[in-house]
């Protein structure tokens, strides 16, 4: 990278913006354009950075649709997974993203609308046990308000993974980072109908990930 204003590895990590972007990539963090100057600094540092990870066993990779992340090639920085639950409204989120009526607002979302997508594409029934695999019956009554507190939890640990924003109890600004979620249907003539069905199957799989937060089983979520 020849217009960097960094001349030496030693001098990109001496940087302010280094320890605070160090400690998000390594807990999992996306951080896309949205993130500012923390963004300028990695595409600034990219070349010298690249080298200084991988020494860790982890790959710090750019999207041209405009974010960071560290994909892990070993376990030097372990290698947790997100929920099967997790993954569900991630995907969601991704069609909801890649739906020209959101872009129209802004990449912002109502809660709502998420829910009323997860219940479209899944069923109530399906939702249910793919949000509480462990919880073997329910109560319809309480089932609405089982959906919301999950999906809330979900929304959480994505948010932490910087994929979405929440921005109060009703509203949701979507993130670049989502598109991960949609990589595995990318470049095929009807993506949005792909993924749909992806999700209504419940084929949890996100992007060039071979265990990388994907799956269903793990209790403990992460890059």
């Amino acid at each position: 990278m020849t217009d960097s204003t960094f001349h030496s590895l030693e001098a990109a990590i001496a940087d302010e913006h280094f320890p605070e972007v160090d400690l998000v990539l390594r807990r999992g963090r996306h951080i896309g354009r949205d993130d500012g100057t923390a963004y300028d600094y990695l595409v600034d540092a990219q070349a010298l950075l690249e080298g200084f990870y991988a020494r860790f066993g982890c790959e710090l990779v750019q999207r041209s649709d405009g974010y960071f992340y560290l994909l892990p090639a070993g376990d030097r920085l372990g290698r947790r997974q997100l929920s099967a639950g997790e993954m569900l409204v991630g995907q969601t989120l991704a069609l909801l993203y890649l739906d020209p009526a959101t872009l129209q607002h802004g990449g912002l979302i109502g809660r709502e609308a998420l829910l009323q997508r997860l219940s479209g594409l899944l069923g109530t029934d399906v939702l249910v046990r793919t949000l509480s695999p462990r919880k073997r019956k329910y109560d319809e009554r309480i089932a609405a308000e089982m959906v919301r507190a999950q999906v809330g939890e979900a929304l959480r640990r994505l948010a932490d993974l910087g994929f979405v924003d929440i921005l109060d109890e009703a509203c949701l600004r979507l993130r670049p980072a989502l598109l991960r979620f949609a990589e595995p249907v990318r470049g095929l003539a009807d993506a949005n109908l792909a993924l749909e069905r992806l999700v209504a199957r419940g084929e949890v799989l996100l992007g060039e990930a071979d265990g990388d937060e994907a799956g269903a089983d793990d209790e403990e979520p992460g890059p």
